[in-house]
C-alpha cells in the first residue's frame, strides 16, 4: 500500500499539490461508452484494499468506489456514448474521455498522472504511466471509478435494451453476446466501427473461435 503512493509523494515534493490520477474503462468491449475517471487525494489519505479495478471483485470494486468518493479532494468522469467512438475511433474517444474527467476536477489539478502513454490536448503537466493501475494510488482509484461507473451504466443499458445480456458481460464480445448479436442484430449501442458489429450489419458474423 506504501508504494502505491510513492509516485505522488515524488511530485509533492518538486512542490506539486494537487496530482489527478486518470484512467479509462471500456476500450474493448463492442457496445457501450467508453468512460474515464480523475481522481485527486490529499498527502496523507489512506485507502485500505485499493488496488487495479482489474484484480478486485465487483463488492470489493463497489466498497472502494464509496470510499473513495469520501476521501478524495475532488473526483469526476468523463463518459464518450458508442457514436462518438464511432467517430472518433476508441483512442480518440478514450482520450476525449479522459480530458472531460481531468476538465470536471474542481479544483483544477496541477498534475496528472495518465495510465498508459500520455494524454494529448491538454496543458496541465503531465507524466504517462504504463501500468499505472497497479503502481499509482490515484490512478488505482480513477480506474476503479471508471469501472464501476461504465458497469452502472451498462447495467441500465441492460434494461433500456433487453437480450443481449449487457449486464452480465458488460459490452464485452463473449459468446453469448456475439451470438445474441447474430440473432437480434445490432442496437444504438454497438460500435458500429468495431469488426463484429460491422460483421453482424453484413449478416457475416460468425461464432468460431469466440470465447
Amino acid at each position: 500500500m506504501r508504494g502505491l503512493w510513492r509516485t505522488e509523494r515524488e511530485l509533492r515534493g518538486e512542490g506539486f499539490l494537487r496530482i489527478a490520477g486518470v484512467d479509462e474503462a471500456g476500450r474493448g468491449p463492442i457496445a457501450g461508452p467508453v468512460v474515464a475517471a480523475a481522481a485527486v487525494f490529499a498527502d496523507g489519505c489512506r485507502l485500505p484494499g485499493l488496488a487495479d479495478s482489474k484484480l478486485l471483485k465487483p463488492e470489493e470494486r463497489e466498497r472502494l468506489f464509496e470510499l473513495i468518493r469520501e476521501k478524495a479532494v475532488c473526483v469526476a468522469v468523463g463518459t464518450v456514448d458508442a457514436q462518438t467512438v464511432d467517430r472518433l475511433n476508441i483512442l480518440g474517444a478514450t482520450h476525449l474521455a479522459m480530458r472531460e474527467a481531468i476538465g470536471g476536477l474542481q479544483p483544477a489539478p496541477d498534475f496528472v498522472l495518465v495510465d498508459g502513454r500520455g494524454l494529448p490536448g491538454t496543458s496541465v503537466p503531465q507524466r504517462a504511466v504504463v501500468g499505472g493501475d497497479r503502481t499509482c494510488a490515484c490512478i488505482a482509484a480513477a480506474s476503479i471509478v471508471a469501472k464501476v461507473t461504465r458497469d452502472r451504466i451498462m447495467l441500465g443499458l441492460d434494461r433500456t435494451y433487453p437480450g443481449y445480456g449487457f449486464a452480465q458481460h458488460k459490452g464485452y464480445g463473449t459468446r453469448k453476446h456475439l451470438a445474441r448479436l447474430i440473432e437480434l442484430g445490432p442496437c444504438p449501442e454497438h460500435r458500429s466501427s468495431f469488426k463484429p458489429v460491422r460483421a453482424a450489419r453484413q449478416g457475416s458474423l460468425h461464432l468460431e473461435g469466440a470465447p
